[in-house]
């Protein structure tokens, strides 16, 4: 008989792998606590890598469908000082590896090639427990239950199947995010859109840092880096978003306005987005009839590869369990044997980016970098 999967949240690794699931013939129903697809904001622009997110998307028969969501130009990158002077500047000469989509996009792709009533919106979790022999009851907000014979979290962050497997929880990496928006850049935002440029801009300095991409449409997404500890912006009021503008436009304070704009003149209200981790290198013992993909498994900062990640997880799983019919064990062992190393290489990989971000040596440290990729990039 054909298992049934479970899979808690409807992100990208949890649909990329009920994508691959349906492909090979295998049920699946994805538990969403968002009330609808678009509840929220998706997030910004994503740069989906050849070595993971493009297989995965590959594996769920979707390559032509993510060719036609490529934003052509958006793999350009340049480094500014704080006063706006390029140090480095790298077009988009269509050799990248990485093209970008917007996640959003990606996401509906995704959501359109299930089969109609595979995800239940608006299933909040509340409790998961072990009730024997690899089985497992979800309980959700409103008091209903599901059992299931395969329960994967793709739950993010905060999982709750997690604590099934483990006792770690996420700690705060001791930096935040606040994200902005401007709409319509090329038009009513010049001086910021022209020092984006025509894909990403990093603004950095020791600790904190301008991070902005333009997106469909011009519009300039931000997101503004700080090393701070949780009590500093917890002394903000975020509900007062002209107050809360200020109070963080103040960290960058001499630095050029077409910079600092992208903070100031934003069209949405400022978002405190805290950075949390798991412990580089996180696993735990087997445990029947259970597992994690993505965030809810390997948690790191922010460094490109999160959602690359979560989908090639969601893909390797779901081809783990067509490779093993009629034994979860063998697949859950396969794809959790060679899915630790692979978490534990992107979340060190990850705290690396960030000291070249944000540490002493910024920018001049992570321009080094760069133009080490492109004479490797050259030479292959």
């Amino acid at each position: 008989m054909t298992t049934h999967v479970t899979i808690i949240g409807a992100g990208l690794g949890g649909l990329t792998l009920a994508r691959v699931l349906h492909v090979h013939g295998i049920p699946a129903t994805v538990y969403e606590a968002e009330d609808s697809p678009t509840a929220r904001g998706q997030g910004g622009m994503l740069d989906i890598h050849d070595d993971t997110g493009r297989p995965a998307l590959e594996a769920a028969d979707l390559a032509d469908e993510f060719r036609g969501l490529v934003l052509e130009g958006r793999q350009a990158i340049r480094v500014l000082d704080r006063e706006g002077t390029v140090l480095f500047d790298r077009p988009d000469d269509g050799t990248g590896g990485r093209p970008e989509v917007q996640r959003g996009e990606l996401r509906q792709i995704l959501l359109d090639s299930l089969p109609p009533g595979t995800v239940r919106w608006g299933h909040k979790v509340s409790r998961t427990r072990a009730v024997g022999e690899g089985r497992h009851e979800v309980t959700f907000a409103d008091g209903t239950t599901a059992v299931t014979s395969l329960l994967v979290g793709a739950d993010g962050a905060w999982s709750r199947v997690r604590p099934l497997l483990s006792t770690a929880t996420p700690e705060y990496a001791g930096r935040s995010f606040v994200e902005t928006c401007l709409s319509d850049g090329d038009a009513r935002h010049p001086a910021a859109a022209k020092a984006v440029g025509g894909g990403s801009l990093l603004a950095l300095a020791p600790g904190k840092g301008i991070q902005a991409h333009r997106e469909r449409g011009g519009t300039l997404h931000t997101y503004v880096a700080l090393t701070e500890p949780l009590d500093w912006f917890t002394a903000i009021d975020f509900t007062d978003a002209a107050a809360a503008t200020a109070r963080i436009a103040r960290e960058f304070d001499g630095w050029a306005p077409e910079l600092t704009a992208l903070i100031t003149d934003s069209d949405t209200p400022p978002v405190w987005r805290p950075l949390h981790t798991l412990p580089v290198g996180h696993r735990w013992d087997r445990v029947p009839g259970v597992t994690l993909v993505g965030d809810a498994a390997h948690l790191s900062v922010p460094n490109g590869e999160g959602a690359n990640l979560a989908m090639y997880d969601g893909a390797e799983l779901g081809k783990a369990v067509a490779a093993h019919p009629g034994d979860l064990e063998a697949a859950l062992g396969a794809y959790e044997r060679a899915m630790f190393p692979r978490g534990a290489v992107a979340a060190a990989e990850g705290t690396r980016l960030h000291e070249f971000l944000y540490g002493d040596d910024t920018p001049h440290g992570l321009i080094t970098v760069f133009k080490g990729f492109g004479e490797r990039t050259s030479r292959a």
